[in-house]
């Protein structure tokens, strides 16, 4: 009401802040680089004053691995756009994601009321090698494209990965768009693979987008490969969809597999964003690999304050630039 001051719906306990990461990132910054910060203000301060000794420490404790560190975190903090950062490291996305091995759960997956699946992040290490095992065995190198139109699966995320591994360049739409919105999206991009799958499910109705797949296929001349996912048939006809291939076939049988992680210099093109299509074509923004796997640790570490221990939940369709948030979400260890 006017005049009254607002109070917090909620404040957490003394107790409860000192376990989150970011005071033990206040913690870290303060004795790696003999500060006395004692607050997110102070911190918050700090990171727009001392912007290389800041995303240094991001870096640090984030983990990031790296097969060459880098030699200097930024050329010209005032130049903007086009400053260089982390100059000289060489690295990889997926290296970065891929951090856990074992049998906790990595995904807990609901389509809607009709399907339930889970994966755990053996298994999630698994898929990611045998998928960019074949990704490999036809011909994709770094700089390729590869394309998903597909639903929120979790083979979407395995192929996302597997492409990043080889450092090729992901570029998702959800199967919600129309065949001529994903068309003005993939055609620009000229994508060697795509990544699709039969339909969806949507307010408990059952889509079958089919027709739209095969259409989107032969409007895209540069596909070599098309890998569909079977969602709402339990085998979809896939004889209208030109070099189509099913998930499970396509996906290499052979086990014990290491991923081969291509390392990469820090701008190499990540992923491919489009902007909504209000005026005219959909614009192609390209993320480029360490800007998005630093920003989104430092999302998911210290604003999401994530650990191995929780369960985020990110309701995204992949035509959104949430779905490639909640990918890096893997990197903390928890259950997405």
């Amino acid at each position: 009401m006017k005049g009254n001051k607002s109070k917090p719906i909620y404040s957490p306990s003394e107790e409860k802040v000192n376990k989150t990461n970011l005071i033990r990132f206040i913690k870290f910054v303060n004795e790696a680089y003999h500060k006395n910060i004692s607050n997110y203000e102070e911190l918050y301060r700090w990171s727009i004053e001392d912007i290389p000794n800041f995303w240094s420490a991001v870096w640090e404790f984030g983990q990031v691995k790296a097969s060459k560190k880098y030699e200097k975190v930024i050329d010209d903090v005032n130049k903007f756009p086009g400053a260089k950062w982390f100059m000289g490291a060489r690295l990889n996305y997926a290296e970065n994601i891929l951090r856990r091995r074992d049998d906790h759960l990595a995904f807990i997956f609901r389509g809607e009321d009709k399907k339930r699946a889970t994966m755990t992040y053996l298994e999630l290490y698994n898929q990611v090698a045998a998928f960019a095992k074949s990704l490999r065995e036809i011909g994709i190198k770094p700089g390729d494209r590869v394309a998903g139109y597909l639903p929120n699966l979790m083979e979407g995320i395995v192929a996302m990965l597997a492409a990043s591994s080889l450092g090729a360049i992901w570029a998702s739409g959800g199967l919600e768009l129309g065949v001529q919105a994903a068309l003005d999206r993939f055609t620009q991009i000229e994508p060697k693979v795509l990544i699709t799958s039969d339909g969806y499910y949507f307010k408990g109705k059952r889509f079958d987008t089919s027709a739209n797949v095969a259409q989107v296929v032969n409007g895209i001349p540069s596909l070599k490969k098309v890998v569909l996912i079977p969602y709402i048939n339990e085998k979809p006809d896939i004889g209208s969809i030109p070099n189509s291939i099913y998930y499970e076939d396509f996906i290499s049988k052979e086990k014990g597999l290491e991923i081969q992680f291509e390392q990469l210099p820090p701008d190499h093109p990540h992923i491919i964003l489009f902007s909504s299509g209000v005026t005219g074509k959909p614009k192609c923004i390209v993320h480029g690999l360490t800007g998005t796997l630093i920003v989104h640790l430092k999302t998911h570490f210290l604003h999401f304050d994530l650990t191995e221990q929780d369960v985020p939940l990110f309701i995204s369709s992949p035509t959104w630039m949430v779905w490639n948030v909640q990918v890096s979400a893997l990197s903390t260890g928890g259950t997405l």
